[in-house]
């Protein structure tokens, strides 16, 4: 059987001209720039759909609630509020409830038509879903929003009548309710409140630092209604933001949102799956990275959306945060979303035994495509400690992961298509995983159990927002944007990495060929071994001399053949967790290519390439050269990574016209 890299395929079907491009390029797109256009929905699916029927249907009420001195944002004339909301022509008070209770899960053009009862067939292939959300209301509040939202970060002693903050805003709206329907509790899987104005985990940062240069120059419109008292509050993340932003209420501790508020599939996530938090504070310094950023729903994915995190204040609710990031893979195997069968688990100690295991995942956003997984993990296993991670201080190394406790690692494919369309990039997601919840130890350190391994560690160097003055403030190191370029990507000169190696355990990562099908869903072919393995097997390699396929003025393109020419793997079913047999038979192999001639080059697409005993592989090879006309000496070499001793040489001269 011949094996064609992808790379052939772009040589001849993909590119215009004959030029060396990577087979799979890195293509970051920060959230500053993403609009509704970059949204892509899965091929024949709309899991937005409300005939669809999940298998545990989610049922919901939906309480709205305004204030004495906070009117719902959504009634008022249009761009009219000093937040410059909302967004589209005004509801009518009474028409609140149901207008959210719409917008939150009946398709339309106002939520583009994506809701959160979407979001969940999605994530869980119709496993789970909102099928149910009733508007109750609206009812107005017995106390001040700002009784409510300066309650928490030591915002208490802000209050305009020098009376000290300390209310909970749940038991006053329960009460509301209760009061007009009963206790409506047992008809409801959970109570989504929405209440009157803004989120402030939404505008703390828009409203405050972003918007004026100090505390000092917040205008009295701005401030505390008491003009003869400071026009700031403290915040949670830094030390102040304008008043009007602070006495918002934060999101705690139950499923509340403000108008712009579009966190709610996040906060379902605590609620109904009892998953926690897996994000860091950005801003307090020793600076802490972040553990899965823009990549899971858990983290700061949450804030994915059109604009991203500075565009969460919007009403209605449909910028940043409108589109939150899919689950990571451990997260969807821990709420029962994925099959024990589409995973395919191995073991780091039968590794060594196995060696190398090559098989195919597909994009996280759909169903595996026939002969894929939807990811892989490999369980840290054997003598303790499982994780061998040397231990760093957090306090000087800002990418420490911190207490090297986790279990296992995992692989999988992003592509932005459906919920993931607002993910910055396409390519394989590698991550360290803890079966059980536990903080990461250290100064400012945070509840972490997906901790993704970053193809680019280094500072982003992007700007976070740029001040009144024109000043520019960066992103800190610990800002969960850093990880928009984590994805590893296939091939050379990608702009990504196509390996990892994690010394300390013993395990060596390949991202060795990408495919896209006729509909655009892509899929990565993936590798790992031990670097403890042992020769189990006899492996071998053969090179054919190659032959010229393409040249166009002074370059092109040569193609070895690669055969493996080695045994098939031993049938041992007892390695692994599951019967891995048909993904042990292949080989990873490491090509470098040499051109002797002065005024010679010679580059791969690819750097490696995986085949199983009899399979040959075609390698294109990309050589270009000073003259138009001459003879070049071209080489190939061919090591398997198992067994390094094992090199195989090929050379021929080749004559160019």
């Amino acid at each position: 059987m011949k094996k064609i890299l992808v790379a052939s395929f772009l040589i001849y079907n993909c590119i215009s001209g004959l030029s060396q491009k990577p087979i799979d390029p890195q293509v970051v797109q920060d959230q500053d720039s993403m609009t509704w256009s970059d949204y892509k929905p899965i091929p024949g699916k709309n899991w937005a759909d409300p005939s669809l029927s999940p298998v545990r249907k989610f049922r919901m009420a939906l309480i709205a609630v305004d204030f004495p001195d906070q009117p719902f944002v959504i009634t008022r004339p249009e761009n009219s509020d000093l937040f410059g909301n909302p967004q589209i022509s005004p509801v009518k008070r009474e028409d609140v409830p149901v207008f959210y209770s719409d917008f939150w899960l009946k398709p339309s053009a106002v939520n583009h038509w994506q809701t959160i009862n979407g979001y969940w067939m999605e994530q869980s292939r119709g496993k789970f879903g909102i099928t149910i959300l009733d508007p109750f209301g609206p009812y107005r509040m017995p106390k001040n929003l700002w009784e409510y939202g300066l309650n928490e970060y030591n915002q208490n002693n802000s209050t305009p009548d020098g009376s000290r903050a300390k209310s909970r805003m749940e038991p006053d709206i329960d009460s509301l309710w209760k009061d007009d329907a009963g206790d409506i509790k047992e008809k409801y899987d959970a109570i989504l409140r929405i209440y009157a104005g803004y989120d402030e985990t939404g505008v703390w940062q828009e409203f405050g630092e972003m918007k004026f240069l100090s505390k000092d120059e917040i205008p009295a419109e701005w401030g505390n209604p008491d003009t003869s008292k400071p026009a700031w509050v403290p915040t949670r993340y830094v030390p102040w933001t304008s008043w009007k932003a602070g006495q918002m209420q934060w999101g705690l501790s139950s499923i509340r949102q403000g108008e712009n508020s579009g966190t709610i599939t996040h906060e379902l996530g605590h609620y109904a799956f009892d998953i926690g938090d897996n994000n860091n504070n950005p801003y307090a310094e020793p600076y802490r990275r972040v553990g899965s950023g823009p990549w899971d729903m858990m983290d700061r994915g949450s804030f994915n959306g059109p604009g991203g995190p500075h565009m969460r204040w919007v009403v209605p609710a449909n910028m940043g945060a409108a589109m939150p990031a899919g689950l990571m893979l451990r997260n969807r195997m821990i709420n029962g979303f994925i099959p024990e069968k589409q995973v395919l688990s191995l073991s780091r100690e039968d590794l060594a035994k196995s060696g190398p295991v090559v098989t195919k995942i597909t994009a996280r956003a759909v169903e595996p495509l026939p002969g894929t997984f939807a990811g892989i993990i490999v369980r840290l296993d054997g003598a303790e400690p499982r994780d061998r991670t040397p231990a760093d201080d957090p306090a000087t190394n800002p990418l420490s992961p911190g207490i090297p406790n986790f279990d296992y690692y995992s692989l999988e494919v992003v592509q932005r298509i459906g919920y993931d369309s607002f993910c910055p990039d396409n390519g394989v997601l590698l991550a360290k995983n803890k079966d059980k919840e536990s903080r990461n130890g250290g100064p400012n350190g945070f509840n972490c159990f997906n901790w993704v391994i970053d193809a680019h560690p280094e500072d982003i160097n992007m700007i976070d927002y740029i001040k009144p003055d024109g000043r520019k403030v960066m992103r800190t190191v610990a800002d969960y944007r850093q990880l928009n370029d984590a994805l590893f990507h296939a091939g050379l000169n990608s702009g990504s990495l196509f390996e990892w190696e994690d010394e300390a355990n013993r395990l060596h990562f390949y991202i060795i060929d990408v495919n896209k099908n006729d509909e655009g869903i892509l899929s990565y072919e993936v590798g790992v071994r031990s670097l403890d393995g042992v020769t189990v097997r006899k492996r071998d390699v053969s090179v054919s001399k190659p032959s010229v396929r393409k040249i166009k003025g002074n370059n092109g393109y040569v193609t070895f053949t690669v055969k493996n020419t080695g045994e098939s793997s031993a049938a041992d079913t007892s390695m692994h967790h599951q019967n891995t047999l048909p993904w042990l038979n292949s080989d990873i192999y490491r090509l470098s290519v040499n051109c002797e001639g002065k005024g010679c080059s010679a580059s791969l697409l690819n750097e490696i390439i995986s085949l199983k005993p009899g399979e040959t592989g075609e390698i294109p090879v990309y050589v270009s050269f000073d003259k138009v006309t001459r003879k070049e000496k071209i080489s190939l070499t061919v090591t398997p990574e198992s067994e390094p001793g094992v090199r195989v040489f090929c050379s021929s001269v080749i004559k160019f016209h």
